[in-house]
This record gives C-alpha cells, structure tokens and sequence, in this order.
C-alpha cells in the first residue's frame, strides 16, 4: 500500500492532459480544462476539440488566455532574470482570404487583467499607456495587418514589443531550412504553425523561431538582444492575447509548453487537435446512356454553373457593416449605375483609384462612385479609414457617403455627385469658368464651417490630413464641401494624437509633422492657410514653372506684403472686381494660418470669427517664441514664418495630379530633383 501511495502523483500526472510544475507548463491540446488550468478572457474559449480559440470573427474583439499562476522569473536576491523557452502552435484563420484583423501576441505580463483595446492595440495595450516603462509588458506579436502608427513592416511578421506595440524588432514571417535558405511562411494562412521564443539570460539573448513543421530550425527568423531583468517584477503572468478590428481573424492555440531555465517540452503536430477543415464539396456523378438522363445531367450541370457563378459573384455581407452606418449597396447595383464603370462616366482619377458618375437605377439619384485601385497597397486601409471617419459625419459642408460596398478585390464608395467638381479646376491652368470672389470667399466659408465641425463638431476630433482645392467640392449651386476622408485619423476629445507616418501634399503639409509625426488640428490649419492663399490668388502653394522668387506662394505673398504691394497677387482673372477688405482677411489669415509655429495658428473656431466678421483680425500679434511682454506688430508677426523650404514638405497631387504619401526619408530630396519630376514616391 505503501508503495501505491509513493506512485499515486505519477499515476495522476500521467492520467491528467495538462501537465503543470512550478517552473514548466505543459498542455498538448487544452480539452477538459478547467479554470483552475488556464484562465480565459473575453471572447477566449476552449472548443470541444480541445483548441484554445482567442477571438472569433467578430469585429473589435479581444480574447486572452493565461496560466493561472504566476512563475518566479527573476532571482530574488540578484535580481536576474532567469532564462526561459516557450513552444506553442498557433494558427490564424481570416475571415476573409488574404485580410488578417488583428494577430496575437504571447505575453508576459503583471497581470492577468489587461487594460487593453482590441484592433492594432493587439488586446495588450490601450492608446494612453503605450511605450510607458510601467507597463513592464513582454509581447512577441503574430501580426496581419500593416499599421503605421506603429510603424509595422508589412501584413504578415513577427515583432518583439517591449511596453509598446511599437517593436523593438521585428521580421517577415518566415523560416530558415538547414542550409540557411530563407522560407517565407503566412501566417495567417488558415495552417498550424509552431513558434518558439527563447530567452538566454547569459547573454540576455532573445530569440524568436517558427516553422511549418515539428522540427525546429537551427536558426532563429529574428533575435534581438536586451536584459529583461529591468523589465519583470519578480512574479509574472505568462500567456496569450488576441484581438480583430474591422476585419476579423480565428486566432487559434493548438498546443502550449513553457520552461523555465532550460528548453520548452517539444510539440509534436500531429498529435495536437487539429482545425476544423472546409467543409468538402460534393460533386455529382451522373453516367447515363438514355437521352432523359443526359437532359437531367444537362440541367444539373446548368444549375450548378447558374449557382456557382451566383455565389462567385455574390457581395460578402461584413461582419463590421452594423457598425459602420451608411447603405452597403450590393455590386450589381453600383455596377449598373455606373454603366459597368465605363470610361465615359470618369469624373477623375487619384493615387488610390478612380471616381465614376452614376445614377441609381431604383431612386434615380445620381451619385459619385469611387472604385480603390487593385494596386493601391493603401487600398484596403484607406477604405476602412474612409468608411469608420466619414460614415458617421453629418454637416452640410462635408461630402456626403451614401453608402459602400466591397466585392473581393472591388473597394467602393457612395457618395453625393458634386455636379460641379472639384475646386482646383476652377483655379488654376485656364479654367473654362472663373469663379467670382463672391463664389470664392463663400466656398472658403464653407470649408472652414466643415473643419470646425470636424475639429470640435464631432463626437471625436477628426484630423482631415488632405486640406487642398482638389479635396473641395462644388454642388450644384456652387456651395464648397469638403470630401475625400482615407487619409482622416480620429482620436477623443482632450486627448493627444498619437504618432503616425507622414502623409500630405507638397505646399500643405505643416512643417511640425516631419519632426513630430503627430496630425493635429493645428496642421490641419497649416493646410486650410495655404488653401486661403490659392484660392485668392488663383495658384498653387507649390508652383513648379514659376519663377524662382514666385516658386513657394506664401513666401511670394510675404515679400509683396513687405513691399506694400500685397494685392498684386490677387488672381489676375478677377480683373479687379473684390472686396478689397475681404481679400486682405483672406491673405492675412492665410499667412497667419501658415505659421511654422503652430501655436502661432488660431483654431478653426476663431479662422470662422475671422471670415464671418464678428472679430476683426489683430493689428499687433506677438512674434512666436518671444517671452515678453513686447506686442510685436503684424510685419514682426510674418517674420516668423520660416522659409517654406522642400525639406518641410511632401510629395503631391500636383505631380502628376495625384494624392501622395511619404516617408522620413524623402525628405532628403533636393528640390531640384523634384521639380525635374522625381519627386512622386509611393
């Protein structure tokens, strides 16, 4: 008897699937586990196959699953971290081919309970606490969609976060063969995949290994050197997280083992649950001889083509639709009101796609269709922001979207037509129709009534990240509305935006941002000034073929002003008929607007006082950064704007008339080489 009790833990260890000590953890599938086995949150749950799942295909979801103890992971009396290894199997199942949303992430964490978000934030982080040392976060990240704000290297990569979800270093997925040839591997593929992440703490070594199969390579597909004794507390929480945002991804853990202090138990994949497979179609065999049966065989196949090209050209209804707002139009529809996207109905063409004119065929109401270009790697992210900004706004100055559709690889956009089209054909290289300073000052109104109403209007703070004359629409009666939103960044009132590339157009971009990275209202201010100063003077902030001194408009209008000549820039094409007090506000306020400090620029707020004349522009205005008490005069005020110098700029839709982004690097750009037109960058 004796004996039997010596063996009883042994007896029990090998009857239990999960196999638990304090320094390793074991699980070969997750079937009959109880809480007291692993601890799940949000949407995470165990399935009766015995798959630990993190998220489902709901959209802006999270679903995290740790081991319910903490592990000791550092010395307490040196206070070094100890080594580790960890092994898990994961796959990712998009609900739609090719779009991941989101990834998962293992982690290491203080605590069970994240204070998180889901999307890009990878249900690890929110957007107040990210790159802080108190989050004392460990994450290596399985991420399927390209964001900026963190500047992700691509849709498909592994990436070692410390506190951020910025990596700290980051690769594409892959594998390395024993010959040292790299593989690529897609991890949201819908396959198992199985990672290793190993810590050496003598030469405080991270590694980060994944493979197709049960062996692990002799090379890891990223490492990254960096003491993690700083960063966990004594005790710490070891697991997973996950998280979907508009598009959706099954995050999936098939099997898990951890060590401390020496190699992970290994995983073999074939013993692990396996994913449910698609579901397999049937195809008919029909053999006959007869005449009926060769009709019957004949009809059945005609059905099946029938049914099949049905379902080939069916619109995918999304999961995110309910929350998004505006009518999801079926294809079919958009496609006959647009005449099959025929050329005669092009209104115009931009960097991310074309625009079409249609006409509804059950309402009659004409409208403007915009396609997103197949080879537009900004496509999807573009329509997503577009859909999530705009859907939501209401005002009479903002183009309105009517509704949406995406078919596979066709991203579309329903807007209001705009019978008379964008601004800038109507301002610069001979317009067939010159607009009346009455037309131009209320269209400039306009525009500012709708930046105010995105800046402070709104339940969140619209940054619109593309003011120009191009973006500016006229309707029928020549009223201005501001359009195009797949460049909008959103963020909540009283709080700060978060960094993010640097996209713009030559002549709007504030020259903060390349510095900064961070799009604020006050950049937005930046681009409504140099619209100010375009639309009285009929020519583009940047204007290539002008002379040198005539080059930059802004520092052309300041020289003017110093000369007392400042109405010589008025466009030519008014002949002299404006409202002379009118035009000095206009190209006053577009100065003031185009201050390089941008505390210098006044809000939206006070840019529609100005223009509605219930506050008379300042005659003294401190010049920026000076502490005194000194009022300094308007000509001291204009001192400050720096010289409007390429450097400080993007590249833009006045290369080739189409909208832009940019990357720190261009910048070091000569400006001569951009206007010998090599200054388009994608």
């Amino acid at each position: 008897m004796a004996n039997l009790l010596q063996f009883l833990p042994i007896l029990l260890f090998l009857l239990i699937p999960v196999s638990s000590q304090l320094d390793q953890v074991l699980y070969p599938g997750f079937k009959d586990l109880s809480a007291n086995n692993l601890t799940l949150n949000g949407v995470a749950e165990i399935e009766k196959n015995g798959i630990l799942r993190l998220t489902n295909e709901t959209s802006r979801l999270m679903g995290h699953a740790f081991y319910p103890s903490s592990f000791q992971l550092k010395n307490s009396t040196t206070g070094k971290a100890f080594s580790f290894s960890t092994s898990f199997a994961l796959a990712i199942v998009p609900e739609y081919p090719k779009l991941g949303g989101h990834g998962l992430a293992f982690t290491i964490a203080p605590s069970k309970d994240l204070k998180a978000l889901p999307s890009q934030y990878l249900g690890l982080l929110n957007s107040s606490d990210i790159g802080n040392f108190s989050n004392h976060l460990f994450a290596v990240e399985f991420d399927t969609v390209q964001d900026f704000e963190f500047g992700d290297i691509n849709d498909n990569h592994v990436g070692i976060d410390i506190n951020s979800l910025q990596s700290n270093a980051s690769a594409p997925a892959g594998y390395f063969t024993d010959d040292s040839t790299k593989q690529n591997l897609t991890i949201k593929g819908g396959k198992p995949i199985l990672a290793w992440v190993d810590y050496d703490s003598s030469q405080t070594l991270i590694s980060v290994t994944l493979s197709p199969s049960s062996s692990k390579p002799k090379k890891p597909i990223l490492s990254f050197v960096m003491d993690l004794s700083p960063l966990f507390h004594d005790t710490m929480y070891v697991g997973f997280s996950a998280s979907t945002g508009l598009l959706a991804s099954s995050h999936y853990i098939l099997g898990w083992s951890f060590k401390i202090n020496g190699p992970a138990p290994p995983l073999d994949l074939s013993s692990l649950p396996q994913l449910p497979g698609p579901k397999k179609k049937q195809t008919p065999m029909i053999i006959g001889v007869s005449v009926s049966v060769s009709v019957l065989a004949l009809c059945v196949i005609s059905i099946g083509i029938f049914l099949f090209w049905k379902i080939k050209n069916a619109d995918v209804i999304e999961a995110w639709e309910h929350e998004i707002g505006p009518h999801r139009y079926s294809y079919q529809e958009l496609k006959k009101a647009t005449r099959g996207f025929k050329e005669k109905e092009l209104l115009g063409q931009g960097g991310f796609g074309k625009v079409y004119k249609g006409t509804l065929p059950h309402s009659r109401t004409e409208v403007a269709v915009k396609r997103v270009s197949h080879e537009s790697k900004q496509g999807l992210r573009e329509f997503v922001s577009e859909i999530a900004s705009i859907g939501r706004l209401r005002h009479r100055n903002l183009v309105q979207l009517q509704g949406w559709c995406r078919r596979r690889g066709d991203l579309l956009l329903v807007y209001d037509y705009m019978a008379n089209g964008s601004l800038d054909k109507y301002l610069f290289d001979e317009p067939k129709i010159v607009l009346s300073w009455e037309q131009r000052f209320k269209i400039i109104k306009d525009v500012a009534s709708g930046l105010l109403y995105l800046h402070e209007g709104y339940e969140q703070v619209v940054i619109h990240r593309d003011v120009k004359a191009s973006n500016v629409l006229l309707d029928f009666e020549l009223n201005g509305r501001l359009g195009d939103f797949g460049l909008a960044r959103l963020y909540e009132h009283g709080a700060n935006p978060s960094t993010t590339r640097v996209v713009g157009t030559l002549g709007y971009l504030a020259p903060e941002l390349p510095r900064t990275g961070r799009a604020t209202t006050g950049s937005d201010v930046f681009a409504f000034g140099a619209l100010l100063l375009e639309v009285a003077c009929g020519r583009r902030p940047i204007e290539p073929k002008a002379l040198q001194e005539e080059l930059v408009l802004a520092d052309w209008i300041w020289e003017r002003y110093k000369e007392g000549r400042i109405l010589d820039v008025v466009d030519p094409k008014l002949n002299g008929r404006y409202d002379e007090n009118e035009v000095m506000v206009v190209l006053k306020l577009g100065l003031i607007c185009s201050s390089d400090n941008p505390n210098a620029r006044p809000s939206m707020r006070q840019v529609v006082r100005y223009l509605d004349g219930e506050v008379e522009l300042p005659h003294e205005f401190r010049k920026p950064g000076d502490i005194s008490t000194h009022q300094e005069g308007f000509d001291e005020f204009l001192h400050s704007l720096a010289s409007s110098s390429f450097d400080k700029m993007s590249t833009g839709s006045y290369f080739g008339n189409r909208d832009m982004d940019t990357s720190f690097p261009f910048f070091a750009n000569s400006p001569q080489s951009l206007l010998n037109g090599r200054g388009e960058t994608r």
